[in-house]
């Protein structure tokens, strides 16, 4: 049954007409995707489950070179899982969101223990790590043809806009969560396909910013065309608070940089990058005990201001040239490496910025 809010909704008695409109426009502009098996032929679940990884919270443009990186590394799950887990980490680097690289990697030796046979239901795949509702929805779906509901911001755009949802995200997800499965659950077969529609329509039809709703397939029952622009509504963005911090150059006279494995847990965890102070939200960050010292005895100036945006919020790393023949750190992680190495050195991005700022 459909939900109650339908009733009497435009579109509400036409879900059959609505899926079989779809499918036939994605059979004739389905985007090619290197992860995306072939008309009439099965996906493989290796290819799908990691596309979907790399694909949480990042664009598919930024996707596909990694994707076909990993693959050429590691062409099997049985490879992935074999492969030491620092190398993994730096083929990520850049992508962002390193937990799931590490998710990626134990759950890879999960799925090889099992003989590489991925789960195919959304109930398995939840108890591997780094698999949510979304991911897999869209395993399940696109690698195994079951019927699976898959909302990605693309398929929450069509389904707001299609049955005219006004009320704000996200409050509005519960309701949108509604329509997507009573379509998703609606007669007909190919749900693998479907899913991939939905999405594939939001990001090339149906996108944010001027809509092209006269190349649309729905367009005839959609009850939000005359303000689709205007959906979904969102509640105003609350301003990212902004931190601040050190990051030092620390050179040893000889060519060497000073480079730190940060902890596993916490942000960019288990990544390579210069040594940092804390990251503050007030009060003035300080300086560890052994950058204080050579501080002290006046072997430091200060450098390059560099900025970055995290998603929940903004830095600003106050840059420090650091000179010393030894250095007594006290902690773990710390490792020196040739300044003419660092350009193939594996960073994320914010420590990307700060080498460029170093060596141009």
């Amino acid at each position: 049954m459909p939900p109650a809010s339908l009733a009497g909704k435009p579109g509400g008695a036409h879900i059959n007409n609505f899926r079989k409109s779809l499918l036939a426009w994605y059979d004739k502009n389905r985007r090619a995707m290197p992860w995306r098996a072939l008309p009439g032929r099965r996906p493989d679940p290796y290819h799908v489950w990691l596309s979907e990884v790399m694909l949480q919270q990042t664009v598919v443009t930024a996707v596909i070179s990694y994707f076909f990186k990993f693959v050429e590394k590691w062409p099997t799950v049985h490879d992935l899982a074999a492969a030491p887990v620092d190398n993994v980490m730096a083929a990520w680097a850049g992508l962002g969101y390193y937990a799931r690289a590490r998710n990626l990697h134990k759950c890879a030796k999960e799925i090889s223990a099992r003989d590489g046979v991925f789960p195919d239901s959304i109930e398995e795949l939840k108890k591997l790590p780094g698999i949510g509702d979304y991911t897999s929805a869209a395993i399940t779906a696109i690698a195994f043809d079951k019927p699976a509901t898959v909302i990605d911001g693309n398929v929450e755009r069509v389904v707001a806009r299609y049955f005219n949802i006004t009320e704000p995200l996200p409050a509005a997800k519960k309701t949108i969560r509604q329509y997507a499965d009573f379509l998703s659950s609606g007669r007909g077969d190919r749900p693998g396909d479907f899913a991939q529609a939905m999405m594939d329509l939001g990001a090339t039809v149906c996108i944010p910013q001027s809509p092209r709703c006269g190349m649309c397939p729905l367009q005839q029952n959609c009850a939000g065309k005359n303000i689709a622009e205007t959906l979904p509504r969102r509640v105003p963005r609350i301003e990212k608070p902004l931190r601040r911090g050190h990051i030092y150059w620390i050179m040893d006279g000889k060519g060497k940089i000073l480079l730190q494995k940060r902890p596993e847990r916490g942000l960019l965890g288990g990544m390579n990058g210069f040594p940092t102070s804390e990251w503050v939200e007030k009060g003035r960050p300080g300086h560890p005990d052994f950058i204080k010292r050579l501080i002290k005895n006046k072997k430091s100036q200060k450098n390059r201001v560099v900025a970055h945006s995290f998603t929940h919020f903004d830095l600003i790393l106050q840059g420090w040239i650091v000179e010393t023949a030894s250095i007594q750190c006290g902690e773990e992680g710390f490792f020196w490496r040739r300044s003419d190495d660092l350009d193939r050195t594996a960073f994320p991005t914010v420590f990307k910025k700060f080498a460029r700022l170093m060596i141009d």
